[in-house]
């Protein structure tokens, strides 16, 4: 067990009903998983006045009812959760595998061409970079869950919009920055759309809403048009590894 050094964990106030959990040990991946275990074992606690945890790559959100339980009572509860993880397990025994298909280019990827030109590489190259990566679920981002994945290995960051949309739609496979994702419901958005899935993502009827979970994988697979009007609308499954 490889126990987490108390002086690289920083709790903080966030607002009058939440608490701020960062790790920063200089190792990025034990970082991830500490904040990712952290907020599994607090919502598996059963520690009443507890609201929920939303984990990203290096904090944790803790939200409590500040009525049913104070603020030091909660950072207590932290610390000594904290003190009981072993920062080198990971998230899951047994991760979960998805296949994400993409057409890329075109009316639904409209911003393949200016990912080509921002990195100084042909489109198809922007395309294979893309596909190359078994990319690993970090968190869960708006709008509606979208997995935040860490980007293609492209030679540059790729910015932002300068002028976001005010409607990207669901499906829309995205990069920014030295990021990726896929967007499991419409809504504005500034990141460059280099492709869609013609998967549904989001489903209000299943609880949770999307399929995957943080520590789960995911592999972008290229289609052609015939293949995506035939997968329209077919949720998306896990898979065998």
């Amino acid at each position: 067990m490889s126990a987490v050094d108390p002086a690289h964990v920083r709790i903080a106030g966030s607002g009058a009903a939440a608490i701020r959990v960062s790790s920063d040990s200089g190792d990025r991946e034990r970082d991830w998983r500490t904040v990712h275990l952290l907020a599994d074992a607090l919502a598996r606690s059963g520690t009443s006045g507890l609201i929920g945890c939303v984990p990203t790559y290096e904090s944790v959100l803790v939200e409590y009812d500040p009525f049913a339980i104070t603020a030091a009572e909660l950072t207590g509860t932290i610390e000594s959760t904290l003190a009981g993880l072993d920062a080198d397990r990971p998230l899951h025994d047994h991760p979960r595998h998805f296949v994400v298909p993409v057409r890329y280019g075109g009316e639904l990827g409209p911003d393949l061409d200016r990912v080509a030109h921002l990195t100084g590489l042909a489109a198809e190259d922007v395309i294979r970079l893309h596909l190359e990566p078994l990319y690993t679920v970090r968190c869960l981002g708006a709008p509606g869950g979208s997995p935040m994945l860490d980007g293609p290995a492209f030679p540059v960051p790729v910015p932002r919009l300068a002028s976001p949309r005010t409607s990207v739609p669901a499906g829309i496979v995205s990069v920014a920055g030295r990021q990726a994702t896929v967007a499991p419901a419409t809504a504005p958005g500034g990141w460059s759309g280099i492709g869609s899935t013609p998967l549904r993502i989001l489903d209000l009827t299943r609880e949770p809403l999307v399929p995957y979970r943080p520590g789960d994988t995911i592999r972008f697979e290229r289609i052609d048009d015939e293949r995506f009007e035939a997968l329209r609308g077919h949720p998306l499954e896990a898979v065998a590894a």
